[in-house]
């Protein structure tokens, strides 16, 4: 099996690579004139078919991937990168459209824009994604590998095993793993998530954080007692169950 390609760091050379796959042509021109003067080097591609195979063929730091795609749908190119790269996916969804968002979320993408949006948003989620997916800036501490129970972390490598096992983790779902195993037996407020993983705070009625929680979860699985991993609290946050009160029960 042909390894998953993991996301650019800072000092690589790709590290400021931007795809945008989207068939409006006007939107990916006003996007290029706004970003390379951002620092970012900035490809374009009007289909499915070309975005899968320039995301495929050539090393993005991240791609900003359009729902509504001729052809093949931004949801089926989504999931024909993620079978083979790690990439960070920003998807820009139709406005208000919270099933096409959950979906996106569920598939793989790291974050989402609804359309229409300022040019100068995307620009910030897109350095907040790229900061996320850096270990160049990060304490030394910080990069020490974590384990707990079944789960082992290593940040510097930015893997994650079970039972020895690789785990294919997004870039949101390694974060959260991260935080979760650093702060085991606290709750967690979902607004601190967003702003540490997401880097943003939540808008009213926004489940992104929730439906990354919910992805992270079902790739962890249970614990090895077989009780839930990772537990919601009602109208708080999450909880990372501590391995002792796991076998207390």
């Amino acid at each position: 099996m042909t390894p998953l390609r993991k996301p650019a760091l800072d000092g690589d050379p790709i590290a400021r690579r931007i795809l945008i796959i989207d068939d409006d042509v006007e939107l990916c021109e006003l996007l290029t004139e706004y970003l390379v003067p951002e620092g970012f080097q900035v490809d374009a591609v009007h289909s499915g078919t070309q975005g899968i195979e320039r995301a495929l063929s050539n090393n993005y730091a991240l791609l900003v991937l359009d729902v509504m795609l001729p052809g093949t749908r931004g949801f089926d190119v989504l999931q024909q990168i993620r079978t083979k790269s790690r990439v960070p996916v920003i998807m820009l969804t139709a406005r208000g459209d919270e099933v096409d968002r959950i979906l996106g979320l569920e598939i793989g993408a790291d974050d989402y824009m609804p359309k229409p949006f300022n040019p100068r948003e995307l620009a910030a989620r897109i350095h907040a994604v790229l900061r996320r997916t850096s270990t160049a800036s990060e304490p030394a501490a910080s990069n020490e590998p974590l384990r707990l129970a079944d789960i082992e972390l290593d940040p510097g490598a930015r893997s994650a095993k079970r039972d020895s096992r690789e785990i294919d983790l997004t870039s949101v779902e390694f974060d959260l793993l991260n935080i979760f195993l650093r702060s085991a037996g606290t709750v967690l407020q979902r607004e601190d998530l967003a702003r540490q993983v997401l880097g943003r705070d939540l808008a009213p009625f926004d489940r992104s954080i929730d439906v990354h929680v919910s992805n992270l979860r079902k790739k962890l699985g249970p614990l090895p007692d077989g009780s839930d991993r990772i537990k919601a609290v009602r109208s708080v946050g999450y909880l990372y169950v501590l391995v002792e009160k796991a076998k207390a029960k």
